[in-house]
């Protein structure tokens, strides 16, 4: 796959998770928009605010500014960056931040088919390219933003769904790449070490540590690995994106359960 195809995947895959977004808020009673979601400090209303609000900077929206107040939640300079879509929309109509995902979006993806990314390299526009961000990063996890906070909303609601849609695949995918330096770093495993991950529906993805402690894919199955870890998508992605919903119990530890153990209770890896 070139690089022009592979951005082209990413903008369809976004573009298809802001749909199934957007048809999910336009369902829910306005009562709905103060349910308390399983990230910390988050409500439904705070997850479209923040959604409005980075999707209004990737189509050219004026930047926002808030005064952030200390809290338990805002832990980071990027915390407190993604509190500010939140803090401007806190008195916004549910009506009009949907609007507004549906407006900046529109923009967005027309501009994206009109001219069609080919440089994954090149500097992601705006503020995303001034802290470093290229254009493949961007279009890479603007579809797993979307779909992960699609799914915090649905757990909030009550209204379970969209566990096999484009999003779904891409955003388990995405978030599988990074068990090597889980398990290398994090987990603490020795050289020599290897994990393979096995989640419904998605090819088993195998890693190793090498001799300078980096944990690395293996391209070649792996007949007798130190671990396994079997479990669900759904699972994976709680795990993977630190939800406090997840449930480490659902994944089946087949070998060394000390790395096993360890590798789950530090398998927040979201970007």
């Amino acid at each position: 796959m070139t690089s022009t195809e592979q951005l082209k995947t990413y903008v369809d895959t976004w573009w298809s998770s802001v749909q199934d977004l957007l048809v999910l808020l336009d369902e829910l009673p306005e009562s709905d928009w103060d349910l308390a979601t399983d990230l910390p400090g988050w409500d439904v209303r705070a997850i479209a605010s923040h959604v409005a609000h980075l999707e209004g900077l990737t189509a050219g929206a004026p930047r926002e500014d808030a005064e952030i107040p200390e809290s338990e939640h805002i832990r980071s300079p990027m915390g407190q960056f993604t509190e500010v879509g939140v803090l401007t929309r806190r008195d916004a109509s549910p009506k009009s931040i949907i609007d507004e995902i549906r407006r900046y979006t529109s923009v967005r993806h027309d501009e994206l088919l009109a001219s069609p990314p080919e440089d994954s390299a090149a500097p992601a526009p705006g503020v995303f390219g001034a802290i470093g961000w290229t254009t493949g990063k961007l279009l890479r996890n603007r579809p797993l933003d979307v779909w992960l906070h699609e799914q915090d909303i649905r757990r909030a609601t009550g209204r379970p769904g969209d566990l096999d849609t484009a999003g779904a695949l891409h955003t388990a995918d995405y978030l599988l790449e990074g068990v090597g330096f889980v398990l290398a770093k994090k987990a603490g495993g020795a050289p020599g070490s290897t994990v393979v991950v096995e989640v419904e529906g998605h090819t088993p993805y195998a890693f190793t540590v090498t001799k300078d402690g980096k944990g690395v894919p293996l391209a070649t199955p792996v007949t007798d690995p130190t671990v396994t870890l079997t479990t669900d998508r759904e699972t994976y992605v709680l795990l993977a994106g630190g939800r406090d919903s997840a449930d480490p119990s659902r994944v089946t530890i087949t070998g060394d359960s000390t790395l096993g153990t360890k590798i789950i209770e530090n398998l927040n890896i979201t970007p």
